[in-house]
């Protein structure tokens, strides 16, 4: 620590942006990417058509295939076609063990899609590192509350925001990276403590269970009971007896014009006089997400059983917060800003990342300098390289994996996830045995290339993937340029006082 609170506030922005901002930037990186979660999954299972089929004509194809093949199951589950997610899907059996199939929105007949790990994969590694839930949950927690420092910190160094959101000197090498590290992170300090702070909010009773506990002795059903929140029972004894089961079609018009655009349905006991139907709204007609709240028909007769209730206050705020963070609402207008604000905010996370060394280059590179404090800065140069490129680099990887694997083979899902850290690890070793300039250039231009590569398996598919063919070529284009940029770069000497101020919080 230094002396004054100005300096400490310096030596902790430092070490701890050094130190956990590798991860951070997986963090954000994979974050932005879950921002097109469905739209990742419908491009790399192509076999699912696009589909202009009303929700309406699916269901009664869905409830038709259900019937003839699941009559005896005793849950029902029907994923709608939406603008986001065009296919069909049913399933059997509880949400974590039961079987799903694939259907043509137009025929109804089943169709094989192959096994991917799809968009799903970046949002769970956005939240839990990959790792076990609870591991990772409380890991990216602990995360978060270092980027929440972070920021802070920030603020407290740099008491000139307002200035420094106009000041870009290019071609100052030290001065440039910390000019471009300090705009990005002036033009975006709101929603960089928005998001940062709201995806503590998503795991709050995970984090601090206290209340819960205290209150209702640690029974989180009775909890959310409280809320207004529980699931309606089912009636006893009925399950076992026959009955017919009402049209969902009408009901799906009813539950729209109270909810909104619909996401799918769920029938409990189908074909029992205690059949259950329970339809719940897609994400994104409000900015409280109402994950979770459905509306309850009664399978025979139609009748409604519990509408949607109105959150109270307190649960409200949070699901505020919470839907602030997935960025559900608002449509693609609302999903392409955060994906760009998202974008910005790893380049601000690569652009501290890549200013640490950048400040320390020339002293650790003389001969005259501490052998120990040499190989410590070639570790962080590596990490440098093998976190920011590697991971972009493994990203895309990833991607080109799901169209590249034979679809028939097993276990395909693990072979893609495999893939994904195996490229990963690759650029971490490739960047321990290149020189740090030949290593940037070189992942950046293969990661340049696959993007721009990956029109290949896109070029002639429907709107939805052709969007993210061309996103991924305007990446490519991007990130080709910064590896030019850093080719042909020189360095640029340091000025005496610049050079004290800002080595002021190293």
């Amino acid at each position: 620590m230094k002396n004054t609170f100005t300096q400490s506030m310096a030596w902790l922005h430092t070490w701890g942006g050094l130190i956990f901002g590798w991860l951070l930037f997986a963090i954000f990186v994979t974050g932005t990417l879950a921002v097109f979660d469905k739209e990742l999954n419908h491009w790399m299972q192509p076999e699912i058509p696009a589909s202009s089929v009303s929700q309406a004509d699916a269901a009664r194809r869905a409830i038709g295939y259900l019937q003839t093949h699941e009559a005896q199951a005793g849950n029902w589950g029907v994923s709608l076609p939406t603008e986001r997610s065009p296919g069909l899907r049913v399933s059997t059996g509880d949400r974590r063990h039961g079987t799903a199939v694939h259907l043509d929105p137009h025929s109804g007949e089943a169709i094989d899609v192959r096994d991917s790990v799809g968009g799903n994969f970046f949002f769970r590694f956005h939240f839990t590192l990959d790792l076990p839930r609870n591991w990772g949950i409380f890991v990216v927690g602990a995360l978060a509350l270092v980027m929440l420092a972070a920021l802070v910190t920030g603020i407290v160094i740099h008491k000139k925001l307002f200035k420094e959101f106009f000041t870009f000197r290019p071609n100052k090498g030290q001065r440039s990276w910390l000019d471009f590290h300090n705009a990005s992170a002036v033009l975006l300090l709101p929603f960089h403590l928005m998001i940062t702070y709201t995806g503590l909010v998503i795991f709050m009773l995970i984090y601090i269970p206290a209340g819960v506990d205290a209150l209702f002795a640690g029974d989180s059903r009775a909890y959310f009971q409280a809320q207004g929140n529980g699931r309606l029972e089912q009636p006893r004894g009925q399950a076992k007896q026959p009955g017919q089961l009402t049209d969902v079609v009408p009901l799906l018009a009813q539950a729209e014009g109270a909810l909104g655009p619909i996401s799918g349905f769920n029938i409990r006991n189908p074909n029992t006089a205690g059949a259950r139907i329970e339809i719940r709204p897609e994400l994104g007609n409000r900015i409280a997400l109402s994950k979770g709240q459905a509306m309850v028909f009664d399978g025979v007769s139609g009748k409604l059983l519990s509408d949607v209730t109105e959150w109270r206050a307190a649960p409200l705020t949070q699901r505020v917060m919470v839907g602030l963070h997935f960025a559900q609402f608002g449509g693609y207008p609302m999903r392409w800003l955060y994906f760009i604000c998202g974008a910005i905010s790893c380049v601000m996370i690569a652009s501290g990342l890549v200013l640490f060394c950048v400040k320390r280059g020339r002293k650790y590179a003389t001969a005259s300098a501490d052998a120990s404090a040499r190989r410590w800065y070639r570790v962080a140069e590596v990490c440098n390289i093998g976190f920011v490129a590697g991971l972009l680099l493994a990203c895309v990887g990833l991607l080109w994996a799901s169209r590249l694997l034979p679809v028939e083979l097993a276990h395909r899902e693990g072979w893609e996830v495999r893939a994904f850290f195996g490229i990963w690890l690759l650029a971490l070793l490739h960047a321990g045995i290149r020189p740090a300039r030949r290593a940037w250039v070189e992942q950046l231009g293969l990661t340049a290339l696959l993007c721009v590569g990956l029109g290949v398996f896109g070029g002639l598919a429907d709107g939805l993937r052709q969007g993210l063919v061309a996103c991924a070529g305007v990446l490519g284009v991007l990130l080709g340029m910064v590896a030019w940029r850093v080719q042909h770069a020189a360095p640029a000497p340091l000025k005496g006082r610049a050079g004290r101020s800002v080595e002021a919080g190293a």
